[in-house]
């Protein structure tokens, strides 16, 4: 058996012989099937998997594969992939197979990586605990009763347990960073724009972000040198020029770091996450960076922001899965306007129905400008006061989640609880910057932690360099 480390290693012994790609598809298809209780991957595309393995196979003999050759990768359930299913795991788009192919997926296959198969996640990438998949909820492979974070939780157990090298996700308010946090993985919610959004399927049109999960920050920075860049599909890509990610790995720069006052004296913080998250901080500091605390008065906010904002926007763009046009289409219908409620009642899981209705609420006559419009304003004054600090500062740092991966079913009856869940993550995307988590050493539970870094915009360089600095 092939235990995988790193994507440089695992070239090497493909180049040299000591392990085929075709041997890796096998394995990582025994293995899904070994672990399948985790229930992290809803399909396996074994037949395009194994072709992909052939031919990669011939070109490293060749001499001519790709940045990421032989890497087996994973997409969430909500990246489409050409002639293969997507659901964003709801039994509203059972069934339905993608016309074309995303731009990352394209990416990854001109660089000769090879999709095993779609991930697990919270219906429509809504959810902080994987437990709102119309498919079951995924089992995080650390602790088997514990949830494995969301939405992308099948993306981060999957990279965790070994099924896969590298997963796609999409990190809408902590959707990538939470679960590696949770899972002791690396995880990168990149600035708005670096990454195309050409074929994920919408929950929040200004928020959503496509990041990678990986075991390492080098593997981090290799896969976003193949999926970043402007892309004419995609009218919010950015035309900013994709730094060679790899190269800026050298950690002999130091910088001037901060950390927000207010989340380690938060009253929900675990008492060992703010003590690992004082000792990284004492770390830095003795590595040579002057790290120092500021007050950031908006944290209450950032939550209820986030949730006004990106339910208006779920609203609006779901309104497309109708049981017309494709999918799931109530047999109970009858009539056109039958049709819409019982395919949309019995298509959309709780969580999504919840967030449609929300976001309903906040873009109706009478409540626009007291919810939506505000929520714009608020929006807009958290972005200057971030950028305000990196005027001055290189980096913010904070814990990546109050605590470590909580047990099924301990926020469910409460979604202000679950909502809270997201209160360090949401920052980056409201703001739009760039944000990795990384692993920063085990709770007493056994469990992993995660530190945050968050930076300008379009300084994913700078924040690899960091974080690939960073000691468990």
């Amino acid at each position: 058996m092939y235990h995988f480390s790193n994507i440089a290693t695992l070239q090497a012994d493909l180049r040299s012989g000591a392990i085929t790609c075709k041997a890796l598809v096998e394995q990582a298809i025994a293995d899904i099937e070994k672990k399948k209780q985790l229930n992290a991957f809803l399909e396996v595309f074994d037949a395009s998997a194994r072709a992909q393995a052939i031919a990669i196979d011939e070109k490293i003999k060749a001499g001519t594969a790709g940045k990421l050759a032989g890497v087996v990768v994973g997409l969430k359930d909500n990246i489409c992939y050409k002639g293969h299913k997507v659901s964003a795991s709801s039994k509203i788009l059972e069934g339905f197979e993608s016309l074309y192919s995303a731009t990352v997926v394209e990416h990854l296959l001109a660089e000769d990586a090879i999709i095993i198969g779609r991930l697990n996640c919270d219906e429509f990438a809504m959810g902080s605990s994987n437990e709102n998949s119309a498919y079951g909820n995924v089992l995080n492979p650390l602790d088997e009763t514990r949830v494995p974070g969301g939405s992308s939780g099948g993306a981060a157990a999957a990279v965790a347990a070994d099924l896969c090298h590298v997963s796609l996700g999409s990190d809408t308010g902590g959707s990538v960073r939470q679960p590696a946090s949770f899972t002791g993985m690396v995880g990168l919610k990149p600035t708005y724009g670096r990454v195309s959004r050409y074929g994920l399927i919408a929950y929040a049109s200004s928020f959503d972000q496509i990041g990678p999960v990986t075991k390492n920050v080098e593997d981090m920075a290799l896969v976003m040198e193949v999926i970043s860049g402007q892309d004419k599909n995609d009218n919010t890509s950015s035309s900013h020029k994709v730094d060679d990610y790899s190269a800026a790995l050298k950690p002999e720069k130091k910088y001037k770091i901060v950390y927000l006052k207010e989340c380690v004296e938060s009253e929900g913080i675990d008492p060992e996450v703010k003590q690992s998250f004082l000792s990284q901080v004492e770390q830095l500091k003795a590595t040579g960076h002057t790290v120092e605390p500021i007050s950031f008065p908006y944290l209450d906010y950032l939550v209820p922001v986030y949730y006004v904002l990106t339910t208006a926007e779920a609203s609006s763009n779901l309104s497309r899965f109708d049981g017309i046009h494709y999918g799931y289409r109530s047999p109970d219908a009858t009539t056109l306007e039958s049709t819409y409620k019982k395919s949309r009642s019995e298509g959309f899981g709780k969580e999504v129905k919840r967030r449609i209705m929300l976001g309903t609420f906040v873009l109706s006559a009478g409540y626009y400008d007291a919810y939506y419009a505000k929520g714009q304003k608020v929006r807009r004054v958290i972005q200057e006061k971030t950028r305000e600090i990196f005027k001055s500062n290189d980096f913010i740092i904070t814990p990546s989640t109050p605590g470590t991966a909580f047990e099924f079913g301990k926020n469910s009856a409460d979604p202000i609880k679950m909502y809270l869940e997201d209160i360090f993550t949401v920052q980056a995307p409201i703001a739009g910057i760039p944000a990795i988590s990384v692993p920063m050493g085990n709770h007493s539970n056994g469990l992993p932690m995660g530190l945050q870094l968050m930076t300008d915009y379009f300084e994913e360089a700078r924040l690899f360099n960091l974080a690939a600095t960073i000691k468990r």
